[in-house]
């Protein structure tokens, strides 16, 4: 084969693997309505398992994330109320959706991807006075005097008080703690008054520290402008996470710089999988083709082809003789 057939089929086999890669992203966008399409986990704050887990979130890997205005939010409450008629729905490994979230709406913040515990809701309020509140938490020029939580009992309260035992609350959220007599701990929320309406998130492996600090074991994740997380307005919500695709995401967290953590949280069981996988990819071709080629040259489709060809070049001999 000369250079310039080289140079050419070597042309041919890029243009189509960029044409299938774009084909395959512009698939993903179609289907979640988000660009990109596709998240990589950095963390194990959603981690079920020290080895990892296919069917929950582990650092390394890839997440579809769905446009919010395309997939209602359903959180953590909502899914284990009964009454509900969002009850049952899971994602993920836990009831309720995960979301991906920018940080009190700051765009230089890495997102964050937890899931939706409860959703506080303004249940009653009044205009202003003067620009003052004589009742009532203030917000976006309005007194708000009540709130409500979907999914539990929680309507037209002043403060939020709940804890998901299943009695309290029909959800039962274990912290994975135990404490003096082999109790189990509970997410719960006392006397908590909101600052504004929005949902409360956690990572399933943070053992009910939520991002916003309003349960009672809960430190909070702060911002980049100082301060905890505040409830995530429906602004802040990027993206709803879809189906997880397992260990790739590891490959660019491998040549990540700058604040990204690295492989420093990836299960070593991810890093052995998607070494195998790569190697399985790489290994199918090279068993494929010589199987493909000695089923066909049993054929008597190529049987006559190879005659035919045959024929062919005896003809050309010929010719060129003469």
């Amino acid at each position: 084969m000369s250079e310039s057939n080289t140079i050419r089929l070597l042309v041919r086999e890029l243009v189509l693997a960029l044409g299938m890669i774009s084909l395959i992203v512009l698939a993903m966008w179609a289907h979640t309505g988000s660009m990109p399409p596709l998240v990589v986990v950095e963390s194990n704050s959603m981690q079920h398992d020290s080895d990892g887990e296919i069917g929950t979130i582990d650092a390394g890997d890839l997440v579809l994330v769905h446009a919010p205005e395309k997939r209602s939010i359903i959180t953590f409450a909502e899914a284990t109320d009964p009454m509900n008629t969002n009850y049952g729905h899971t994602k993920l490994g836990m009831p309720g959706d995960v979301i991906v979230y920018k940080r009190n709406g700051e765009d230089s913040s890495t997102p964050i991807i937890h899931r939706a515990i409860l959703k506080v809701e303004i249940e009653r309020s009044e205009s202003q006075i003067n620009g003052n509140c004589e009742s009532g938490v203030s917000y976006q020029n309005q007194c708000v005097l009540s709130w409500s939580v979907p999914g539990t009992n929680l309507v037209d309260v002043e403060s939020i008080t709940v804890k998901f035992d299943g009695i309290d609350a029909p959800g039962d959220y274990d912290c994975g703690i135990q404490v003096m007599g082999h109790q189990e701990v509970k997410f719960r929320i006392e006397g908590w008054v909101p600052t504004q309406p929005g949902y409360i998130t956690l990572g399933d492996n943070n053992r009910c520290s939520d991002d916003q600090g309003v349960a009672q074991e809960s430190s909070g994740i702060s911002s980049n402008s100082g301060g905890l997380v505040k409830p995530v307005s429906d602004e802040w919500v990027i993206g709803v996470s879809g189906s997880e695709i397992p260990w790739l995401g590891a490959v660019k967290l491998m040549v990540s710089g700058g604040e990204s953590p690295g492989i420093t949280h990836v299960p070593g069981h991810s890093i052995l999988k998607l070494v195998a996988s790569i190697l399985l990819v790489l290994a199918i071709p090279m068993v494929w083709e010589p199987l493909v080629k000695r089923i066909l040259s049993n054929s008597p489709e190529m049987e006559q082809a190879e005659y035919e060809e045959a024929v062919y070049l005896k003809d050309s001999m010929n010719s060129e003789e003469e």
